[in-house]
Parts: structure tokens; sequence; C-alpha cells
């Protein structure tokens, strides 16, 4: 019998399912506890171990089993819930969780995820930092702006300086890790050739989304969510949607998807066509979106910079 395996993880401890054993175990999230759940899991031999993506909690777990050989996939936590609750299993414990990760493996086989070497975790890491830096000083202007007392304001300015300061830091981290490596320097070079995509897009894109130049055109849309989707159902009979997938990377695409409508020719071209079939501007943009992550997949795939000519 396939053995499918759940892991429900939390910040100190995680539990296992063995879905064809019926089989519960608990382990405490250490690097003993780690190696004990990959020697059990490794004496079982599974088809597939899926975890939830838990906001990075997940990582150490992931990478021990990934590198021990392991069948590893982590999903989107939604996903499992969205499975659980069709299948109307309410109830919730950490066991149960397990348990219903574990049914999900087995049902719908989500694809197995290559490992993240040490410096695509540490890009990963700088480029979440970053946004998280860029997060705390938008917070701050937004307040400055509302500031009425000299005192308050000349506080939020110091600390927009130290933020500044620390932005400037991380950048500095990642222009260091990308020019370490030929190959990742290359992919950072062909994306930014792209009229749209700067150095800071073209980061994220490659620690967010590593999938970029390996998968054909309908898979990377629907990995980013930007692939239209029927829902011929009811009042939505005919209308096409978008949805699911990577939406921080959707989020951070907006900008550069903007400026490629007006610098980018074959992104104009075809943005300005769906506006002038009557298409709304925020369908054409993400229509424009989807074209854009295709030519970036399709440039990183043919190892080749973007150029007029191509266009």
């Amino acid at each position: 019998m396939d053995v499918y395996v759940g892991i429900d993880i939390a910040k100190a401890h995680f539990d296992l399912y063995d879905l064809a054993a019926a089989h519960a175990e608990h382990f405490e999230y250490t690097q003993e506890g780690i190696e004990s759940c990959r020697k059990y899991v490794e004496a079982r031999h599974p088809v597939l171990i899926v975890m939830e993506s838990t906001g990075g909690y997940e990582t150490a777990l992931a990478v021990a089993l990934s590198e021990a050989g392991l069948p590893v996939a982590v999903v989107n936590p939604r996903w499992i819930r969205d499975y659980a609750r069709a299948a109307g299993k309410l109830a919730k414990t950490d066991q149960i969780d397990a348990a219903q990760i574990a049914r999900y493996a087995a049902s719908l086989q989500p694809p197995v995820q290559g490992v993240f070497d040490e410096q695509t975790r540490t890009i990963k890491a700088l480029v979440a930092r970053r946004h998280q830096l860029c997060d705390m000083k938008t917070a701050e202007s937004n307040r400055r702006e509302h500031s009425a007392d000299p005192v308050i304001a000349h506080s939020i300015t110091a600390v927009i300086k130290t933020l500044d300061k620390e932005i400037a830091k991380v950048e500095d981290q990642l222009r260091d890790q990308i020019t370490r490596t030929p190959e990742l320097k290359q992919k950072a070079d062909q994306l930014r050739s792209v009229p749209g995509i700067g150095e800071t897009t073209a980061l994220m894109l490659i620690a967010e989304v590593p999938e970029l130049g390996q998968l054909n055109r309908r898979q990377i849309a629907s990995l980013i969510g930007v692939a239209p989707i029927n829902r011929d159902s009811g009042m939505f009979r005919g209308k096409r949607m978008t949805g699911g997938g990577r939406r921080l990377v959707r989020t951070k695409l907006y900008m550069p998807t903007l400026v490629a409508t007006k610098h980018n020719p074959q992104i104009k071209r075809f943005y300005e066509r769906l506006r002038a079939s009557g298409k709304a501007p925020m369908i054409a943009l993400v229509a424009a979106m989807r074209k854009l992550i295709t030519m970036l997949n399709a440039m990183l795939s043919r190892n080749q910079n973007w150029s007029p000519q191509n266009a």
C-alpha cells in the first residue's frame, strides 16, 4: 500500500500522520525531533510527504526531509482547509489536521518540490526582510503626514532614516549573494533586461519563483495565479477569473506591469489592444501581468536577454 504522510507544524512541535498505517506521531520541533521524524519516514518509504506553508516554520523540517531524498510538497494551507470542509471534517486538533493533510496528499498528490540550497534560502529571507522594512517605512511615512506635533514628527523622521539605512544594507547583501553565483547573476541580468523589471523585482522573482524558466506558459501562469479560470455557473456564466497561486508575487508585479504597459513595446501593444476592445483597466492589467510573466519564463528557458526584435 502506498504510504502518504501528512505533517501539521506548530512553532514548538509538529504532528505526523501515516495514512497507510493509520498511525500518528508527535515530535518536538528541535534538531532531535527533526532527526527522529526523518528516521521514521525513511523507514516507511513514502510516496509523498505533505505539509502546509506556515510562514517559515516548515522550512527546517522540509529542507531536512528533502535533503534526505524524501518526496516533500509544501502547500497552501487554504487548500487543506477547503479539502477538509469539502469532506465534512470540521473538528480540529493537531493530529486531526495531520490526518487531513495525509488524506489530501493521497487524494490530490501535489507535485514534489525541489530543495532550496542554502544560498537561495538566504536570498529568499533577505527579500522577505526587505519587504518588511519597506512596509514599516510606508507606515511611518503615513504617520508623518498626519503628525502635527513637531516632536513626534522628528521621532518619525529619525525612524525613517534608520529604516532607509537598514534597507540599503539588505539590498547590498542581496547584490552580494547574487554576484557570488554566475548562474543567479545571469538570471538577474536577463530579467533586468526587460523594460519594467528593475533590480528589486528581479531579486524577488529569483527568490519567490525559482521555477521560472522551468515550466510551460500555462503552468507558470497558474503558479502565479494569473491564469484565467472558467466559471460557467449561475451569474458567472461566460466569465473568466484569476486567483490562487502566489499572492505576494502578484502584488509585487503590479507596479512593474504598470510600468511595462508604458515602456515595454510588447506589453504596451497588448494592453492597449485589450483596452481598445473594451476590457476594463484592471482586467487588461492582469492579462498584461500574465503576458509579462510568461515572457520572462520563456526568456529564462531559452537563456536569452530581452530585445526589441524578440518583443
